[in-house]
């Protein structure tokens, strides 16, 4: 073997064999990794496969002398990490520490920026939403603008995470933007300064006046709180209860387990939410909900469809299940695991799946999802976009939510079957 190899070998044998940790974190759908705790020793496990170590080593020592570019050793192992972990299954991932404050700052729903949603535009990134009473919006920035450079540096559309760490930054500091914008022939400069922008996760209005709309976009640690405001601000415009919600959860993707439970029991007075196993105590947990449903037993029809996800199914499930709602919309993604976020040293973290949930039915729903009691024919269909005042209406809008709508209208309530959307405009 080579002087070289030889050398990584012994280094990751003495790595392997002296590598034996366990972390306590938030259980979720993904759970948060806000109250992670700190790594603590465990028990050794098996022996370390020798020729497996001494595999690694030799291919390591290949790579690195024959690669067309030249590559180090800390990348190298960088990458092997990641492999090993991202070939577990679909949702285990190695995270850097820009990936590790990413998942941060989408769990916890606060960040220091500009308050903007951007995607890849021509020769920049393009503003999709400005959100209300953000920096962004006290500058003059617009929907449809497109952020050409940052700080005096050209904006890369092809590398949009790169756009985005450079837009947020501490509280109160200053960034200059130029941005291009339809009917101005001369780019517009722009200095913002950066504020703590929370990121909702919930919104709501009136549909008729018995009817409220609360749609949830993902789930975070704001959630709950969100939710419980929104339906006393709709409760509080009419002087009364309502008689129905719908609550949409299409294209939900998850999130925070825990913030699907809490909402789960903002509508149950009983029953179980959610139950788990996996191999550690931690991993294995049932949640049940306490007396108290913030509605006073209003009828509920949940909206689903392919792009709700995780979290987003254990609310479902657990308002289906335990005879609180019924759902319409298309069957649901799918995804009936839990992963914990487990710090690493140098603000790095691991995220693995750590357990298999199950429905209050007892029912795995990983790789099959939710069959709703309605099933819409027609394409998958986003929800519609609730930032407009223009008519028509949500409901004349976006035929699913006519659908539910008509559905909460029916005394009887909505018989399970199959209806077309396109027939409820």
């Amino acid at each position: 073997m080579l002087p070289r190899a030889r050398l990584v070998l012994s280094l990751l044998v003495g790595l392997l064999l002296g590598l034996s940790l366990s972390v306590a974190s938030r259980v979720a759908a993904e759970r948060s990794p806000a109250d992670a705790a700190a790594a603590a020793p465990s028990a050794a496990g098996a022996a370390l496969p020798w020729k497996d170590a001494r595999l690694l080593a030799e291919v390591m020592q290949r790579v690195r002398d024959n690669y067309v570019d030249p590559i180090d050793d800390h990348q190298l192992l960088q990458n092997a990490i990641r492999g090993m972990v991202e070939a577990l299954d679909d949702h285990s991932t190695f995270m850097t520490p820009d990936e590790f404050d990413d998942m941060k700052v989408s769990t916890s729903g606060t960040y220091a920026g500009i308050g903007v949603e951007v995607v890849a535009g021509k020769g920049g990134v393009s503003v999709v939403r400005r959100m209300a009473g953000s920096p962004a919006e006290r500058a003059g920035i617009q929907n449809g603008d497109i952020i050409v450079k940052i700080d005096d540096i050209a904006v890369d559309p092809a590398d949009l995470d790169s756009a985005i760490a450079r837009m947020r930054g501490p509280d109160g500091s200053p960034i200059r933007l130029a941005v291009r914008r339809d009917g101005s022939s001369s780019l517009l400069e722009f200095k913002v300064e950066r504020a703590h922008v929370k990121l909702h996760s919930v919104a709501a209005e009136l549909l008729t006046a018995d009817i409220g709309y609360l749609r949830i976009t993902s789930f975070t640690d704001t959630t709950a709180s969100e939710l419980e405001q929104a339906v006393a601000r709709l409760e509080h415009s009419r002087a009364r209860n309502l008689d129905g919600f719908i609550i949409d959860l299409r294209n939900d993707p998850g999130g925070v387990l825990d913030a699907a439970a809490q909402v789960a029991d903002d509508f149950l007075d009983h029953g179980t939410i959610v139950s788990a196993e996996g191999r550690t105590a931690d991993a294995r947990f049932r949640i049940e909900a306490k007396p108290g449903d913030i509605t006073n037993g209003a009828r509920l029809v949940v909206l689903v469809n392919g792009g709700s996800a995780s979290a987003s199914e254990i609310l479902a499930a657990a308002l289906h299940d335990n005879h609180r709602a019924t759902l319409i919309g298309r069957r649901t993604y799918g995804k009936g695991s839990v992963q914990t976020i487990m710090p690493l040293a140098d603000g790095q973290a691991l995220k693995i799946t750590t357990s298999r949930y199950f429905t209050p039915a007892g029912i795995s729903i990983n790789g099959v999802g939710i069959v709703p009691d309605t099933v819409l024919d027609g394409a998958e269909q986003p929800p519609a976009d609730l930032d407009t005042t223009d008519k028509p209406t949500l409901a004349q809008r976006d035929p699913q939510v006519a659908a539910a709508l008509q559905a909460l209208s029916t005394p009887t309530g909505l018989v399970a079957g199959r209806v077309s959307a396109a027939t409820a405009r």
